[in-house]
């Protein structure tokens, strides 16, 4: 083995991460199946989501002097991992990881120090993110919605969709156009990020629930002419797209993460119920036509787990790790996907019952195919960015 100190080992999980693992998972013991399945229509876990803030899981990757734990990004996808393998779902709550980071990356101290304790303490809700525009899709640097200077504030109009969690956040990462389109140099230029404070900020702001096949709690914004101060720009004006590409990477592995999560729950559930119900004088499991898709499904979540793992630590030692952060989000949300499939026809009939929980979380693990990044866009990024092909969109 190298000794080089930079070296990548071979993953062997610390012993500190099996504790974190196990403190998640007494918490989420405290909510169990039937809890997720009785949410309101509205679908947003409140009490699991304040239990996660009073631990300190949610300050993970907030530094001490800002209130945090001062954990690493492999330390923060074990605990999304264990929340959605203990049957739950971290959509809710997995936003005020990632979102943070780019205040912390980028922000100035003041900014840092504004908004980062309450963030830690759970006094502040970072969660939503304001991206995405219904009109261009996946296509960022398209986006219309409008921030302009004046004196002091910048007067924001545009129409933001999939926002999840506004609903429920004190705070608002946007992303908005500075300079038009038609006087940049590069379409990524003229971009930039603000923290909207969504308790200060009132007027000229609306917001929309979407109703979905999921409880992902997302909403439309809508910004018709709001003022938002101009001490909420985050870093350079017209930086912003360079902002989130620092950030997505590590939006990936935890999406990842939260993939293994689903894919281990599907895996063991259905190999439980495959050994328990018997059909025919003897278990379901018995039958090669059960157990081999079950067993290929384990195997292609623990692949993607070691994926995982190695973009966690690359990202944790400042490399670069854009295709590897990509490639496990790809396959991590592939197997989960292949697990649920797996673990739908072992239970059969029994998988569209409420009460079996199967349906939910198939619904939910679903979800990781087209979000937060489409699997083609992925392929098309590996394509040019890995293999040195022609850009394919």
């Amino acid at each position: 083995m190298s000794s080089d100190a930079t070296a990548l080992p071979t993953f062997e999980p610390p012993a500190e991460l099996e504790e974190l693992r196990a403190e998640v998972r007494e918490l989420c013991a405290r909510f169990p199946d039937e809890y997720w399945r009785d949410l309101q229509p509205d679908g947003y876990p409140t009490e699991h989501v304040d239990a996660m803030t009073r631990a300190g899981h949610l300050a993970a990757l907030i530094p001490p002097e800002y209130g945090g734990r001062g954990l690493g990004l492999t330390a923060a996808s074990v605990i999304l991992e264990e929340v959605n393998r203990s049957g739950g779902s971290a959509a809710a709550c997995h936003a005020q990881m990632y979102v943070m980071g780019t205040v912390l990356r980028h922000g100035s101290e003041e900014q840092k120090r504004r908004y980062l304790p309450g963030v830690a303490s759970g006094e502040l809700r970072l969660q939503a993110f304001s991206v995405t525009e219904r009109e261009v899709g996946s296509d960022t640097t398209q986006i219309r919605t409008e921030a302009v200077r004046d004196g002091d504030h910048y007067v924001v109009t545009g129409h933001k969709g999939w926002t999840s969690r506004a609903l429920h956040s004190d705070l608002l990462l946007l992303l908005a156009r500075t300079t038009p389109a038609d006087q940049v140099a590069k379409r990524t230029e003229g971009l930039s990020v603000f923290l909207v404070d969504l308790r200060e900020v009132t007027d000229g702001v609306r917001i929309r629930a979407t109703e979905t096949m999921v409880n992902h709690h997302t909403a439309e914004v809508f910004f018709e002419g709001a003022r938002i101060p101009a001490d909420t720009l985050i870093g350079e004006e017209g930086q912003g797209f360079r902002y989130l590409l620092d950030g997505w990477n590590a939006e990936r592995i935890l999406i990842a993460a939260e993939c293994i999560g689903d894919g281990r729950w599907f895996v063991e559930r259905a190999a439980r119920y495959a050994s328990e119900r018997e059909v025919f004088g003897r278990p379901i499991g018995a039958n090669q036509g059960v157990q081999f898709p079950i067993a290929r499904a384990y195997a292609a979540v623990e692949a993607a787990d070691l994926v995982r793992y190695r973009a966690a630590a690359l990202f944790e030692r400042e490399r670069p790790c854009g295709a590897e952060a990509n490639m496990a989000k790809l396959l991590a949300s592939e197997a989960s996907w292949q697990a649920a499939n797996a673990c739908l026809d072992t239970h059969g009939g029994n998988g569209f019952r409420r009460d079996h929980d199967v349906e939910r979380k198939f619904r939910e693990t679903r979800v990781y195919l087209v979000a937060p990044i489409a699997n083609n866009l992925v392929l098309s990024y590996l394509g040019q960015r890995a293999l040195g092909m022609p850009r394919s969109y």
